[in-house]
């Protein structure tokens, strides 16, 4: 064989493996870029979908404690926000968050409470009900990144 030929074919070998490690490089970074992407996003809308939960579920506990009747159109929207939960969210932070729903809804039909009462409540803690879904929701969020 000519010294030529083999000269022309190790250089075209060297530019083809030259030329698929560019691309095996830059397709594996597109895919990390676009996951890392995907996550971020992922995050924000359960981060938005929590901060929704937690203004509706404060509003309900507030109206719980102080009328006897639930308003069903801001009910209905607090376990609209619980079903999409059930697509984004981890285990742990669907069943707290079904925990606080189930609270509002059993304090309906109670007594309803003074601004004394209230205050009460605040001093022995009991006036967080979102507590144990706000930890949930901030280990979900350190956890699934």
């Amino acid at each position: 064989m000519d010294a030529t030929y083999i000269t022309a074919l190790a250089a075209l070998a060297g530019s083809g493996v030259g030329g698929i490690t560019t691309f095996l490089g830059s397709w594996v970074g597109q895919r990390a870029q676009l996951e890392s992407q995907a996550s971020l996003a992922s995050k924000l809308r359960r981060e938005e979908l929590y901060r929704e939960f937690i203004a509706e579920a404060s509003n309900l506990f507030i109206d719980a404690l102080t009328h006897d009747t639930p308003d069903m159109s801001k009910t209905i929207v607090l376990y609209a926000l619980v079903s999409r939960m059930r697509v984004l969210s981890s285990e742990k932070v669907l069943v707290e968050a079904e925990a606080v729903v189930r609270l509002i809804i059993d304090l309906y039909p109670q007594q309803n409470k003074t601004f004394e009462d209230i205050r009460a409540m605040a001093k022995e803690r009991a006036f967080d009900p979102l507590h144990a879904f706000a930890l949930s929701c901030r280990e979900e969020l350190e956890v699934r990144r």
